[in-house]
């Protein structure tokens, strides 16, 4: 059994750290909440914008939607923080508002789910369950944040990034 889960904690691994992309993160996020919860929804957008720092990024019930702080994302890159580390930042916005999507409510049963799913998919130490288990914003710690005069840029919409293999005839 332990190399069952061995097995998953290295694929997990893999696939996130060569991850490129919101797209390929997407589809860790999806596949390791599937695994933890069993429960797993289709058609979902993401769109990134710029948000106060201290929201991460929201679900709007009743959407398929999710909106990723770009600026967060951007700032953690600009750190000179490794793909891997941002990539781990990544997957747990997107997985805590997935399921959010999945319909979890309470943040804090959302914030010990993503705990949860991250230690169970990629091992206790894993940069991943570590977010998890202290916050995102630990990663900014030493960063001194100033948004002030910063013009706002206008919403995106990730493309291509839930493929699907299904068509609306």
């Amino acid at each position: 059994m332990d190399n069952d889960r061995d097995t998953v904690i290295n694929e997990s691994r893999t696939k996130l750290e060569n991850a490129s992309g919101y797209s390929q993160i997407w589809t860790v996020v999806k596949d390791t909440a599937e695994s933890s919860t069993g429960r797993r929804r289709r058609s979902m957008m993401l769109f990134l914008d710029d948000l106060p720092i201290r929201l991460g990024a929201y679900h709007p019930l009743g959407t398929n939607n999710i909106v990723l702080n770009r600026t967060l994302v951007q700032i953690v890159e600009a750190t000179g923080k490794s793909k891997r580390v941002v990539n781990a930042l990544i997957y747990n916005l997107l997985l805590h508002e997935y399921l959010h999507a999945l319909g979890r409510l309470s943040e804090q049963e959302v914030r010990d789910q993503v705990y949860e799913t991250s230690r169970k998919c990629f091992g206790e130490r894993h940069i991943t369950t570590v977010i998890a288990q202290r916050s995102p914003w630990t990663l900014l710690k030493d960063v001194q944040l100033e948004s002030a005069g910063l013009p706002k840029r206008v919403m995106e919409i990730v493309k291509d990034f839930e493929k699907s293999d299904r068509y609306i005839v």
